[in-house]
């Protein structure tokens, strides 16, 4: 109430009564006058000097004015030929005194941190050189209308308290001065605006001038106001305009953006800040009445060509162009200006019906000057539709919004708003802006036309729009009278209220605290915009607090909150005026306050507000006071256990940068990546998720029951609350993309970006496969090999790398280049790869191996300078051809791929004879090779064709774009070009030789950098800000005579099918669209065409002499374990017709031949004939999109091809136990409950066990991880399948005879693995089935292991089984249909029917994933929608369905009235389903709820395999979580058997005691094991972390009963667990780098610790203080540390403790330390060079480095030199004593404490024991990939190695002595040195 007496308005001289000049004081000349025009009393202010003559208010300069209004009025008029000078003394709110001063004498802009100095020019015209001058003859009276508070804000960075003293100095007249909060307009009256009912502030009728009757305000009168709207910080001095309003509106105009207000440096010397003088028609705002939208869709059927040369407007002086940005203009044109960037209308995406050419509209069209161009536009019309936007964020990753259902999230992707399905992934758009989002705020959906949501953006406007979610449409476009909108907030209690705070200034800070920014706070009524109407602008007010949240009441529409530094204000909205008042935070008042959340129903009237302090507060709005007052820390309780989460109190405190409020919860972001979850009394955390880095956003779902979740990296996804899994929903990169590449067989697309990473997505998911990060280095190109999963990279150092996207690791490294890499493209047919540089060097590279190497450099090829475009290199479809821009710019040149020698050379600027101007290359491109031509982009906005051939210009495509095209691309039929040019892409028709149509789209808000066409030529891609994915809707045309894709020695090329073309898992085809045609009318009538033939192969046949035992030379030669004593065979390829069934009764089943069947003929005996030429040459489908389906993991080894196997008679290592159950394969778990017989896979191991005395027996010999097992019924015979291997072409299938645990035999067949195995109720039969690259079903003789018959399957199949009750009838599940199996036998032959039944809509399965029969003739399948459904398999029909589980059924198992399933949710549950032979009776009347649940658990990983006894009882289930379960229905338990890692295993120790033994994960687990049964006993976990090294403490502690473990982590911090406790005794941080070994030192009072960055770092675990760093190692991380007690006095040095430190740039260090006095010194170095890349192909190998047990003063090292082998140093002597050669670089090492024992392990998976003392050596296999741990225990008589997740122990027999002399037995020896 303090300045209510000054609201609205204030007359300064009557309030101090200038008249009577006792408040406010005259000097000099100052005589009241009566001035003519204005007919009124005047002050006349002249003289010869300024500063003698002028009128000062207050009377003295103690005294202040104390006038808090925001705009100051001068009601002037300059003296003509004088000068004048006016000084305001304004206060800031910390009291600091500003003057700022206005004259025409001033002649620059000048600025100090007291003094603002502005030029004031009187006349429009004047030069720069002579900005200075007397006021014109006719000059006229002026209001000047002064913003203190952004003229303080702007230039300063200050904020605006009061004016204190104002100072009217000579020469010129007064009338008076006025201040007040509202901003007038000086043209417009009271009276004028209630008749016209103008939305504007019209001026108080003692402030107006009068106005002649019939006259314009503007002839007579000017009106300046400064900052003016359009710019606040102009580098233009003021200026009047006198140009009539027409030429200030005259047509459309482009415009700049201003430039941007640096704060700590507002105005280089030389630059003039702008006082706009507004000019009559700027002054005057018209009625903003809302116009429709232009009715364009998604593109636009003008292409725009501007004139560079064209006529300027008027308009666009710089005078002018101030106002046309902010106005709602009168002139002809949208109300809401276009970025001088956006040639073409916004683009909308199914939000205005579009007309059709022919119908009479009004076309938008751009203008400049008086031209308009235009292009004719071609069928079909669109051509594209955009299908999936890869991309979060924009000006900040901050918004992302729930829908009402929660079903959806909506969130901005820079200019596009994506609403996309949690569950299907399915994408939808909202387009219409034209630059990034700012902010978006959505409301919930209120039915179907409910409250809609809003986005903002700094629009040139400024502009945001109001869309509804479901229908898809924009409701409403507004722009307001603002610089920027910062942000909206919409009402949830009702459906009328929209708030928005905008900045009357342009954008200066940061985007992350754009929010913040002070200024215009509006409120809109939106009730009626959905039923048509117009948004009404209800109130607006200025506001001078900083507001970084802004919140309207969940509970009344009318109040709101905000909150921002150091205050939270609550609005009320009321008689239309927006009040508020502050809350008193007392204490808190000092805290910056982030986010703001009002409470859900009874806590309503709870206010949560968060702050960077880490203080949440709770306040009660009804009493504006802090109800209580929290703090979030990020330390645990001391001597807390360790699952408890700090609670609030004091010490600093963690940076809160979001929240979010349900009914019974709170979602907290912060800004150490942490999601918290915690209730609403905060008493402890319910849930917390760890993110890579700060949280900005968190959202609750309208249910409660998911947190969505954003951070500052551009990753956003929803933390599920039941089942406690997060979910990533969007990855983006963090700065624009710079180039793409396309893979062809996998479908997959690579992406470089400024963000220095290369990205790898899946196309038809569009999610992120690979993240490959280069923090020192920027990508600038990127290229696929053709043929090989490998991926190549170009960077701006000059290098060229060669990434493997099987293990993705570096395979080679080039640095040729001295410049930065501008081009790389691969040849077609993966022999040779190319590289340029900016300094013109071009490299040529061989590639058709994996390991790539170069063949010629040459300087000065390519053009210099040039920047990375993806067509600075192109390579022709044949191979044969490259082409590039060189030597100059003005010079294509095209050369031979082979031999790099110049066939053409092309000069471009001689092709525009006319221009002035030197053309030059932009960009290439090679169309199809017959007619060979090639496109050249030149900088003359042209696309030139010319003739590969003879260089001859073909056609040429003149005004493609405004600007030079950096990016063009034709398709491979010649249908389509594409060119892109700043934010635009255009599609040209190719074929159009006169005058090619051209289709617009836009919808990038930056310059688009490539465009491409995905693989099959169905879909383009485009990337700028974010990677667009477009569907191209014209069907494709076959590719020209001997193109690219037909020509020879081109790869195959990729069709439609090849790859899905959905976005999301859910996602299908539009209901209009049919597929193969695009969504285009049929030309003709479909014509049948005969079906082709299923192509049928064989290869199998008994292994000879198999007795079991594992050899590493089983795969040497081709296929050498398939031949059969028969020879091989191979299946007929006869005539088949496959017919899709239609109804129940279609034919017999039983007739060969029948009209739904085809017949498979037996194998003529005796064609010795290699596998079918067909079958090698199939294209593999995409993998299915299921869980159910097998994908070996990828491994990084190879396998070694031959070792040394000992006999069993000197065998000194026999494996004891494998540790592990392998997750990732699929039904490989076996049981027999009758004869106890249980077996399941580790690796490439099966393994047997008896689950009473837990005895193992492991059964070797697959070369590669297996996949699945199946027994027979009677328990006599196991099948088991593995992968195919590096040295076979086919994958393993092994027949083991169970009672002796041999191989019977070894069938192979299948090209890349087995999905699933089963055999027929009798055991005569084996079927398998190929996985998703093999697609082939094969049935084998049990007996004969002969191949019967096999087939391919026209899609993926998941799953196989026989008819328990007729062996004839086998049945297989996959993608949309059921196919069944008869098998029937005359003699020696076996004929196959098969019967395709589609699955019917009603069921609601799309893809069938497992099955398994029931009582006859029930079938029942399990679907990838959690649906279970019923067949009939002798009507053929599906009867029931229901909804068993929330995801994927991978699992099904059915005896008697009892069924199991098992799914991806990791729930297990069992039916009752014994009415269901009833219901089938029934037929369609069949209902679900006669099927219930009896049972239900969940495990703790996705069902993968489940084996149940007949009774269903009790079973035993297999999980991905590497863990077996015992399941028993009747008790309702589960109780785990084998316990395993799902991920790497990183380290093993032991404890002193030998008792126990501990293992550490990539998973951030710490387990412990109990040493004698290999029981899992304790589990440590971290979340999101990986544990990298582990160490556990000596028994020399002093308290040997306290044991404990310490553990490295990713995130470098270091944990302490005690053992004893079971609880987590210490969390330090010594590195910021992640942790890669830790050791404890010999008393256990000090930990050792090394890092990825080489640092090592000295700790004691009692304080946990980090006392030491040691930094010699830096550069390199450390691979080993290891601490031994020994006095080093014999050494040369003082210490009890001998510890060293290795580096993988082959460094070892050595210390003697004695850390209780601090003491640590070298006492010696070892270095060598690293071994080369060609020795090593994937990675350098390790330094590895140890203690020898027997002899402290020597050293084994590993890794430590040029060749393969291990020396032993000895420290006395300082000199290698001994060398051991091995065949391969190590990649392990362990010393035995017992016998002179050494175990080395290899990346080629073999284990290799060395005796030390005699030489001898044996090598071991059965690892499933390298061996990247081997440890020997304490007690030396067990030896445990490691191969990526499997843990095998083996018994060291001998372990105390040598049993075998040297060289005895197969124990080869080596040679001494």
């Amino acid at each position: 109430m303090a300045k209510a007496w000054q609201h609205p308005f204030l007359n300064v001289f009557r309030h101090f009564k200038v008249g009577e000049w006792k408040r406010s004081t005259k000097e000099g000349d100052v005589t009241p006058v009566t001035d003519k025009t204005l007919k009124c009393t005047v002050y006349r202010i002249r003289g010869s000097v300024s500063a003698g003559n002028y009128i000062q208010l207050p009377q003295t300069g103690t005294q202040s004015l104390g006038l808090t209004g925001r705009y100051l009025y001068v009601l002037f008029r300059p003296l003509p030929s004088k000068h004048f000078v006016i000084h305001l003394d304004v206060a800031t709110e910390d009291s600091q005194v500003i003057r700022v001063s206005f004259s025409s004498l001033f002649r620059e802009f000048k600025s100090t941190a007291t003094w603002l100095q502005f030029p004031f020019i009187c006349e429009a015209g004047t030069s720069r050189k002579d900005l200075a001058g007397v006021a014109p003859s006719g000059a006229r009276w002026t209001c000047l209308q002064l913003d203190l508070q952004d003229i303080l804000l702007v230039y300063l960075n200050r904020r605006y308290g009061h004016l204190r003293s104002v100072r009217l100095c000579a020469s010129l007249l007064v009338k008076s001065l006025y201040t007040s909060d509202l901003c007038f307009d000086p043209a417009v009256t009271v009276a004028e605006a209630r008749r016209a009912k103008l939305p504007v502030t019209p001026v108080p009728r003692e402030m107006a001038f009068p106005v002649p009757k019939g006259d314009s305000w503007h002839e007579h009168y000017v009106h300046i106001r400064f900052p003016s709207v359009g710019s606040r910080a102009s580098s233009e001095p003021a200026q009047k305009s006198r140009s009539p309003p027409e030429a200030v509106f005259r047509g459309r105009v482009r415009e700049p953006v201003p430039p941007p207000v640096a704060f700590s440096n507002p105005f280089p010397d030389s630059v003039f800040p702008a006082v706009r003088t507004f000019g009559p028609t700027a002054s005057r705002q018209a009625r903003p009445v809302p116009r429709p939208l232009p009715e364009v869709s998604l593109f636009c059927e003008h292409s725009e060509v501007p004139s560079m040369n064209g006529p300027r407007d008027r308009s666009q002086e710089p005078s002018a162009r101030a106002e046309v940005t902010d106005k709602h203009t009168a002139g002809n044109g949208v109300h809401t200006a276009v970025p001088e960037s956006a040639m073409v209308p916004v683009a909308l995406e199914d939000v205005a019906p579009r007309q059709r050419p022919g119908r009479k509209q009004s076309r938008p069209e751009m203008t400049l000057g008086e031209t308009v161009f235009e292009q004719r536009s071609f069928l079909p019309d669109p051509i594209l539709k955009l299908k999936g936007v890869i991309g979060f964020g924009g000006h900040s990753t901050k918004w992302a919004l729930w829908t009402k259902d929660g079903a959806a999230v909506v969130y901005p992707c820079h200019a596009v708003i994506v609403v996309l399905h949690v569950d299907t992934r399915e994408q939808r758009f909202f387009l219409g802006h034209t630059d990034k989002l700012l902010q978006q705020r959505g409301a919930a959906l209120w039915r179907r036309q409910g409250p809609p949501w809003e986005n903002a953006l700094p629009d040139r406007g400024s502009t945001y729009t109001r869309h509804a979610v479901l229908a898809g449409r924009v409701l409403h476009v507004s722009s307001s009278q603002v610089r920027c909108v910062h942000g909206v907030s919409y009402a949830t209690a009702g459906p009328s209220l929209l708030v928005g705070r905008c900045s009357p200034f342009p954008q200066t800070r940061p985007a992350s605290s754009v929010c913040g920014s002070r200024g215009v706070v509006l409120a809109w009524g939106t009730e009626q915009v959905g039923r048509g109407g117009e948004a009404v602008l209800l109130a607006k007010t200025h506001t001078g607090v900083d507001i970084q949240a802004f919140k309207v009441a969940v509970f009344d529409e009318t109040r709101m909150a905000s909150c921002g530094q150091g205050g939270v204000r609550l609005w009320r909205l009321r008689g239309g005026e927006l009040r508020s008042c502050p809350v008193d935070l007392g204490e808190h008042r000092v805290l910056e306050l982030t986010d703001l959340a009002f409470g859900q129903a009874q806590d309503s009237h709870t206010l949560y507000v968060c702050g960077r302090s880490g203080h949440i507060l709770e306040i009660d709005h009804r009493r504006r006071a802090v109800r209580r007052a929290r703090r979030l820390l990020p330390t645990q309780t001391p001597g807390g256990h360790s699952s408890q989460k700090q609670p609030f109190g004091t010490g600093p405190g963690i940076s809160i940068s979001s929240l979010s409020v349900s009914q019974t919860t709170c979602a907290v972001g912060s800004d150490d990546g942490y999601v918290r979850l915690w209730p609403l009394d905060f008493s402890s955390v319910l849930l917390e998720a760890e993110h890579e880095g700060p949280v900005s956003w968190v959202c609750v779902s309208p249910d409660g029951l998911r947190v969505l979740s954003a951070t500052l990296s551009g990753h956003l996804g929803f933390l599920d609350v039941p089942s406690r899994e997060y979910n990533t929903l969007a990855r983006s990169h963090t700065a624009p993309v710079l180039a793409l590449a396309t893979e062809c067989s996998r479908g997959q697309l690579a992406t470089v970006s400024q963000d220095h990473t290369v990205r790898v997505w899946d196309l038809a998911t569009l999610q992120q496969l690979y993240d490959l990060r280069s923090p020192e280095e920027t990508p600038r190109a990127i290229a696929f090999h053709p043929t090989q999963p490998v991926l190549f990279c170009g960077f701006a150092s000059g290098a060229v790398c060669s990434f493997s996207l099987e293990n993705a690791g570096v395979l080679v490294r080039h640095r040729r280049h001295q410049g930065a890499v501008t081009g790389l493209a691969a040849s077609p047919d993966g022999s040779f790869l190319f590289s340029s540089c900016s300094r013109g060097t071009l490299a040529q590279y061989h590639c058709s191996t994996t390991r790539c190497h170069v063949l010629r450099v040459t300087a000065n090829m390519v053009c210099r300078d040039a920047r990375p475009t993806p067509n600075a290199l192109v390579v022709s479809g044949d191979s044969r051809l490259l082409a590039f821009v060189g030597p100059s710019k003005y010079v294509v040149t095209i050369v031979s791929t082979a031999s790099l020698e110049e066939l053409l050379r092309v000069d471009v600027s001689a092709l525009e004879l006319a221009s002035s101007r030197l053309d030059s290359a932009v960009a290439i491109c090679f169309g199809p090779v017959p007619p060979g031509h090639l496109l050249v982009s030149t900088s003359s906005h042209t696309v030139v064709v010319l003739d590969a051939a003879s260089g001859r210009v073909v056609r040429e495509l003149s005004g493609v774009h405004s600007v030079a095209c950096p990016s063009l691309a034709l398709s491979r039929d010649a249908r389509f070009l594409l060119t892109a040019t700043d934010r635009v892409i255009r599609v040209w028709d190719y074929p159009a030789k006169a005058s090619p149509g051209c289709q617009v789209y836009i919808g990038h808000s930056e310059p688009v950098r490539a465009v491409a066409f995905a693989p099959g030529q169905r879909q383009l891609l485009s990337v700028a800000d974010a990677i667009f994915l477009w569907d191209v809707l014209g069907a494709p045309g076959r590719s020209p005579s001997g193109s690219a894709g037909d020509s020879p020695g081109a790869p195959p090329t990729c069709e439609a099918s090849e790859w899905p073309h959905h976005v999301g898992p859910g996602a299908r085809q539009p209901e209009d669209t049919e597929a193969g045609t695009g969504g285009l009318p049929r030309q003709q009538v479909p014509v049948p065409s005969q079906a082709s033939p299923l192509q049928l192969g064989a290869r199998a046949g008994p292994l000879k002499g198999a007795d079991g035992a594992f050899s590493t030379s089983d795969e040497e030669g081709p296929s050498q374990e398939s031949h059969s004593p028969e020879g091989l065979h191979q299946a007929s390829s006869l005539p088949m017709l496959v017919k899709e069934a239609s109804g129940a009764g279609d034919g017999a089943r039983g007739a060969p031949g029948g009209p739904w069947g085809f017949s498979m003929r037996p194998h003529p005996g005796g064609w010795a004939t290699a596998r079918s030429t067909t079958k090698a040459q199939a294209h593999p489908p995409a993998r299915p999109d299921c869980y159910r389906h097998f994908t070996p993991r990828y491994k990084a080894s190879s396998l070694v091809k031959s070792a040394s196997v000992p006999s069993a008679r000197v065998e000194r290592l026999l494996l004891k136990a494998v540790v592990g159950y392998n997750g990732n394969g699929r039904a490989n778990v076996v049981w027999k409950p009758d004869t106890g017989f249980f077996a399941y896979t580790c690796g490439c191991l099966v393994v047997v066990e008896d689950l009473h005395s837990g005895a193992q027996r492991h059964w070797l010999g697959h070369p590669e991880e297996i996949s699945t097992l199946a027994l027979s019924h009677d328990a006599q015979i196991l099948a088991s399948a593995s992968g195919c291997s590096s040295t076979a072409s086919c994958c393993q299938i092994r027949i083991w005879d169970v009672p002796g645990g041999s191989c019977r035999h070894l069938l192979s067949y299948h090209d890349t693995a087995v999905q699933a195995l089963a055999f027929s109720p009798d055991d005569a039969l084996l079927v398998t089935l190929g996985d998703y690259g093999d697609c082939t079903l094969a049935l084998w003789s049990v007996a004969t292991c002969e191949l019967l018959s096999s087939a391919r399957l026209p899609e993926p199949a998941h799953g196989v089984a026989f008819n328990p009750m007729d062996a004839r009838e086998l049945a297989c599940v996959g993608q949309g249909a059921i196919t069944s199996w008869l098998l029937q036998q005359r003699g020696a032959e076996v004929a196959l029917q098969v019967h395709r039944e589609p699955i019917p809509e009603e069921v609601g399965a799309g893809e069938l994933t497992s099955l398994c029969y029931g009582a006859a003739p029930l079938l029942y399948c399990g679907s990838n929608t959690g649906r279970v459904c019923v067949w009939d398999t002798r009507a053929g029909r599906c009867f029931l369905a229901w909804e068993a589980d929330d995801g994927e059924i991978g699992v099904l198992l059915c005896s008697g009235a009892r069924l199991v399933s098992g799914s991806n949710t990791r729930r297990l549950r069992l039916w009752a389903v014994g009415a269901v032979p009833e219901l089938r009776r029934t037929g369609a009347r069949a209902r679900s709820s006669s099927v219930f649940m009896e049972h239900e658990l969940t495990l703790d990983g996705a069902i993968v395999s489940a084996v149940f006894h007949d009774s269903m009882d009790m079973g035993v289930v297999g999980t991905t979580a590497g863990t077996l379960w015992y399941v028993s229905w009747a008790e309702g338990t589960s109780t785990r058997l084998i316990s395993g890692y799902r991920s790497k295993v990183n380290e093993v120790v032991f404890s002193p005691s030998a008792s126990h033994w501990a293992t550490c994960s990539d998973d951030g687990s710490v387990r412990v094991w109990s040493l004698a049964s290999m029981e899992l006993l304790i589990q440590f976990q971290v979340l999101n972390q990986s544990c990298l090294c582990l160490a556990w403490s000596p028994p020399s502690c002093g308290r040997p009963e306290e044991q404990q473990v310490a553990a490295g982590y990713s995130d470098g911090t270091l944990r302490v667990f005690s053992v004893s406790q079971i609880a987590m005794e210490l969390k330090m941080r010594p590195h910021r780098a992640a942790l890669t070994a830790i050791a404890f030192s010999a008393d256990g009072q000090t930990i050792l610790s090394g890092d990825k960055d080489g640092l090592v770092a000295v700790s004691r675990p009692r304080t946990g203080m980090t006392f030491h760093v040691l930094s010699d190692h830096r550069g390199a991380p450390i691979s080993a540390i290891q601490s031994t007690n020994k006095e080093c006095g014999d050494l040369g040095a003082e210490g009890a403790d001998l510890w060293l430190a290795a580096s993988s740039d082959q460094r070892i260090s050595i210390w003697a330390s004695d850390w209780p006095r601090g003491h640590c010194e070298l006492l010696d170095w070892l270095s060598s060079p690293s071994p080369t890349l060609t020795e090593f192909p994937s990675r350098p190998p390790p330094c590895l480095a140890a203690f020898c047990p027997w002899d402290g003063a020597l050293l084994a090292c590993a890794g430590l030199g040029m060749h393969p082998e291990v020396v032993f140093y000895s420290l006395h002597r300082k000199q290698v004593v001994e060398r051991i050669p091995l065949p391969f670089f190590a990649v392990s090492l362990s010393l035995s404490p017992g016998a002179h024992l050494m175990a080395v392990g290899f990346a080629e998976r073999m284990l290799r024991l060395v005796d030390c003392e005699s030489g001898a050596v044996q090598d071991f296999a059965g690892h499933d990939d390298l061996v990247q741990l081997c440890r020997f225990a304490p007690s030396a008589r067990l030896l445990f190695s490691v191969a990526h997740s499997e843990i095998l122990v083996w018994e060291v027999s001998g372990h105390q002595a040598t049993e075998e002399s040297p060289g005895s037995g197969s124990w080869p020896a080596w040679r001494r040195s």
